[in-house]
């Protein structure tokens, strides 16, 4: 891997060098560094945190949560992308993965079918068509990532089929995937999975998004189909003040053929207050639903019933340097937590720092 990216940042300098007016490259580099800090009051002794955390998840030490390069062509009718990625990130969210896979962010292609349209077919690895949130903080609101946001799909491979609007309001599209959060399907599982997104935007300041997922995450043998659906609205009523709702939903079947079915869901606000261009505030609030513990599990007799609240401060240093601070309380019905005594408990508090770079 140390190969690969030796490989890219040559290939990077040596277009770099080449090109005199890189404006006119249908070949264009960027790239993104965000380190972080995080400190766990239940001071868990293997410097991880709690196994839904799959972001800034380690205790106790500098870390690096996302680091990748990517490079990006477009030209008439064709576009591909490619990013390699590493950190602790790739580390938690493609452990299933094998080999190199693990450290590609994204690596697709696609081609315009249409003329007159914004019609684009586009095959390979992308970044989830699912929630507000993904895997680079500094397009975040928080520099964590909330519960629903770690525990739905942060990529996704496949095909989609796109389509943009001429004025820019609607986006619409439907893709064919391997599956829940899937670079390789799983072995034993040969039913297609689904999704769709609805983007519309009436208006510069509003943003309402419709995503959803109908597919098996299991075995044909154990297959238990599962369908999902996210809701989110952005509203920024002025250039200080935005918020974000959020709703998921997801329901699986029991077991295979079953006519009954384990739901869980989460609601979620996030206010933000910019008092400059170079400060912001947010405060989360939010709450996960999954007693029958379908997505996180926790053998607990309640399961996972969790409250979530954040308040976290940014500061711009620079255009494309940001450092974040965070406060974080999460509450859980049953005691699935450890507090501070090693014990079982119903609290989690965390505080955690980053760095992010973007170029």
């Amino acid at each position: 891997m140390k190969t690969i990216f030796l490989s890219l940042f040559t290939v990077l300098a040596l277009t770099a060098n080449a090109q005199t007016d890189s404006t006119k490259s249908p070949l264009k580099f960027s790239g993104y560094v965000e380190t972080y800090y995080s400190y766990d009051f239940g001071n868990p002794i293997n410097h991880f945190r709690p196994g839904f955390v799959y972001s800034h998840n380690r205790h106790n030490e500098v870390s690096l949560n996302l680091g990748f390069i990517k490079a990006a062509y477009e030209k008439g009718n064709v576009r591909a992308n490619l990013a390699l990625m590493t950190g602790s990130y790739a580390n938690a969210n493609l452990a299933a993965e094998p080999g190199v896979l693990r450290n590609i962010y994204e690596a697709n292609i696609g081609f315009k079918v249409s003329k007159t349209k914004t019609l684009w077919v586009d095959a390979g690895i992308f970044s989830s068509h699912i929630g507000f949130e993904s895997a680079i903080g500094k397009d975040c609101w928080n520099l964590t990532r909330s519960i629903l946001a770690d525990n739905s799909p942060y990529f996704e491979s496949g095909v989609k089929l796109s389509y943009s609007s001429d004025d820019g309001q609607l986006f619409l599209s439907g893709l064919f995937l391997n599956g829940w959060q899937r670079i390789q399907r799983i072995d034993g599982n040969s039913t297609p999975a689904f999704g769709h997104q609805l983007t519309y935007k009436p208006s510069a300041q509003i943003t309402l998004n419709s995503s959803s997922f109908i597919g098996s995450d299991t075995p044909d043998s154990t297959k238990r189909m599962r369908y999902f659906h996210n809701f989110y609205g952005v509203f920024q009523f002025n250039t200080r003040l935005g918020l974000i709702l959020g709703f998921d939903i997801g329901t699986q079947q029991k077991a295979k053929g079953s006519s009954e079915y384990d739901t869980w869901y989460s609601p979620i606000a996030i206010l933000k207050y910019s008092p400059s261009n170079k400060v912001n505030v947010s405060m989360r609030g939010e709450y996960y639903a999954d007693k029958n513990q379908v997505i996180i599990a926790t053998g607990t007799p309640n399961g996972f019933q969790t409250w979530g609240y954040s308040l976290n401060l940014d500061y711009n240093i620079a255009d494309n340097l940001m450092w974040r601070i965070e406060g974080r309380g999460l509450n859980n019905k049953d005691q699935s937590f450890v507090n501070a005594e090693k014990k079982p408990g119903n609290q989690n508090y965390f505080v955690t720092t980053s760095l992010a770079l973007s170029f």
